[in-house]
Parts: structure tokens; C-alpha cells; sequence
């Protein structure tokens, strides 16, 4: 006999089918039920500009005959309550004579924070919020992170040795784990809004940079923090499908000429002693629309990264292999003592092949996320 669906947690899985899909916008699921539980429609969130995920589940329900009046709708996020490219959901939902509707949480965009459950609750329709709220969070902590933070939710992904080496001395790193967490570390890829290295890994590895091991509908903006636009032009990052934007400190017309003429875009965020400012490129992010930024680079910028308190969370493959003298996961400090140091949490470890899959978030982060 099977076990009856639990609607939210669909709605949950539906709206994961929106990764790689719908940034910058939410992922967002709905499940519309019968007063008997039965699912009517079902929907997730499209591209940017294309219908929302309640629009969707309205639509499949309609393409089987069914209708909306005295139904249930959960969905994972609040339903929308303003005019963006596509008009606003809450209202859709209304039209459609739905007669309750469960959220997991409310929409932190300013445009409707809880001004989409304000406008059902005004038109008789009856309200909850709450359900499954932790996990329809963190599928979208990034979209969080940029609409109460004004930034992205950064990842610094790095794959070690088990003495926590990232590379031999001579620089070689080809390949520390195996496919299964390379294929691995490309769905992450696949989570994020960009992709970010430095211009030194580009110079010593010529990365693409890309979505490849694993199907995605869109690929990530591609980004280099490049100080003196030191970027060949035959770098292979600049061949891979996408976009490509570096940010630099220092203008050189000549090299920022040869970079456009290849399709990069140039931003310059100049901080002190002549580098990039890394805070002012993770606003400047945000302002583009990218919720999570995924971090792939060298040993140097990852220093600066966790120097200066922007990392929210390590994903961090290890493979059982010893590397002895090498290049570190991130180059700061030394310390004085071991209360100086960056306190973390696991948040999960899984075996991924014959590697290990860790994540950590430090456990006193510089900006919580409500």
C-alpha cells in the first residue's frame, strides 16, 4: 500500500528542479491538493520571466480538467504580490479560488514581504506559514542572503588532501579526489548564480570554469578578480559558454581592450594597496542578481576571503591521500593563539566516492541571515 504524499515536502522537490533554471529568482515549488488529498496540479518556478511555480501547478491542473475552487495550494516560498515580468501570483491563486493556502515561508524581497499573504488573507483565503521552513530556506539561502544582506551567500569550494593540502609545491593538484566529487562540485556550480577564481589560478590551471559534468538549463557568470587585468586572452575561461566578469583595481587600457574584444565584461571595485575590494564586488554582485557565489581559487585569494570574514560556508572534498609539504586550502595569518582562529560548524559530511563531502559554516558568521 503506498504512503500518502505529504504536499510540502513535494512542493520541496519540485521546487529543487529549479536550480540551475530560475535564478535569479527564488526556487520555489507548488503542490495544489483536493479537500481528499488529492494532488490537482503540480508546478516549480521557470527561467527568469517565464511563469512562477503556482502559475505552473494552475496550469497543469487545468491541462487535466480540474479545478482550483475549495483547493489547498503549498508552496515553498509566499506567493508574490507585485508586478515584475510576470504579474503577481497571489492574485492568480485568488482568481483561481483556491481556498487555503500553506507557505513555507515568507518572501524576504521588500516587493512582498508578506504582502502576498496580507492580499490572500484580505480575499478570504485562509493562511499558514511555517511548514518545512528550515529546508526551503537553505534551498535558497543565497536569494535570503542577497535581499537581507545586500550580498551573495559566498561557498568556498576546495578539494584536499587528509593533511589539508590543495596542491603539491610545484603547484600540481590534478586531480587530489575523484570523478564522483568533481561531478559533485559541479552541481554545486550548478547551485550558484557565479563562478569565482583569481586571476593566479587562471594563469597556473586555465580553467573553464563551466557546468559540465552534471545537465544545467543555464550556466553561472564566470568571474575573475583579476587586480591588474592580467588575464590572457586565450584563456580557456573566456571560450566556455556564459558570461565572463572581471573585476580589477587597476585600469589598463590595452589589456581591458584585448579582454572586451574576447567578450569579458570590466568592473572595478579598487581597494587598498592597489587589489580588488572584495566587499564592494560582493555588492556589486548582489546588484546583478547573483544569490549564491561559488568560490574556486587559490590559496591567496582563499586567505582573503576568510581574512576579511566573507565565507559563509567551506564545501571542502577530501581524499584519503597524504600530499606532505604543499600549498594550503587558505593562506592567512600565522595566529598567536588558537582563540584567534576560525571556529566552524559541520553541517554535513558525506562519503562521495571514495572521498569525503564536508561543509562548514563558521559559527559566528559577520552578517546573519533571519
Amino acid at each position: 500500500m503506498s504512503q500518502p504524499i505529504d504536499p510540502m515536502q513535494e512542493a520541496l522537490a519540485l521546487a529543487q528542479r529549479a536550480i540551475g533554471l530560475s535564478d535569479p529568482n527564488p526556487r520555489v515549488g507548488c503542490v495544489i491538493t483536493a479537500a481528499d488529498g488529492r494532488v490537482l496540479g503540480r508546478g516549480h518556478t521557470q527561467r527568469a520571466g517565464g511563469p512562477h511555480a503556482e502559475v505552473m501547478a494552475l496550469r497543469d491542473l487545468q491541462a487535466r480538467g480540474e479545478s482550483a475552487r475549495g483547493a489547498t495550494a503549498y508552496v515553498t516560498l509566499e506567493p508574490c504580490s507585485h508586478h515584475g515580468r510576470t504579474p503577481p501570483c497571489c492574485d492568480a491563486l485568488i482568481d483561481a479560488g483556491v481556498a487555503r493556502v500553506v507557505m513555507a515561508l515568507e518572501d524576504p524581497n521588500p516587493l512582498v514581504a508578506g504582502q502576498g499573504a496580507a492580499r490572500l488573507r484580505a480575499a478570504g483565503i485562509a493562511v499558514e506559514v511555517g511548514e518545512l521552513a528550515e529546508a526551503a530556506r537553505e534551498l535558497n539561502i543565497g536569494f535570503f542572503s542577497r535581499m537581507q544582506r545586500g550580498r551573495p551567500w559566498v561557498r568556498l569550494k576546495a578539494a584536499v588532501s587528509l593533511d589539508g593540502r590543495t596542491a603539491l609545491n610545484n603547484g600540481a593538484s590534478q586531480w587530489i579526489t575523484g570523478a564522483a566529487a568533481r561531478a559533485d562540485g559541479h552541481a554545486f556550480r550548478k547551485r550558484a548564480g557565479a563562478v569565482l577564481t583569481g586571476v593566479g589560478t587562471v594563469l597556473d590551471d586555465n580553467p573553464r570554469l563551466d557546468v559540465r559534468l552534471v545537465e544545467s538549463a543555464l550556466q553561472p557568470l564566470r568571474v575573475i578578480v583579476d587586480s591588474r587585468l592580467e588575464t590572457p586572452p586565450a584563456s580557456r575561461i573566456l571560450d566556455a559558454p556564459g558570461e565572463v566578469l572581471v573585476y580589477a583595481a587597476l585600469d589598463d587600457p590595452p589589456r581591458g581592450a584585448a579582454l572586451r574584444d574576447r567578450g569579458a565584461q570590466i568592473a572595478f571595485a579598487p581597494g587598498a594597496g592597489g587589489k580588488v575590494d572584495l566587499p564592494a564586488m560582493l555588492a556589486n554582485l548582489a546588484s546583478r542578481g547573483i544569490n549564491e557565489l561559488h568560490v574556486e581559487a587559490g590559496h591567496k585569494l582563499n586567505g582573503s576571503f576568510v581574512r576579511e570574514g566573507l565565507v559563509d560556508e567551506f564545501l571542502i572534498y577530501m581524499a584519503p591521500r597524504l600530499l606532505g609539504i604543499g600549498r594550503e586550502l587558505a593562506a592567512f595569518g600565522p595566529l598567536d593563539t588558537l582563540d584567534a582562529s576560525l571556529a566552524l560548524r559541520f553541517v554535513s559530511v558525506t562519503p562521495i566516492g571514495d572521498d569525503l563531502r564536508l561543509i562548514a559554516r563558521p559559527l559566528a558568521p559577520a552578517a546573519t541571515i533571519a
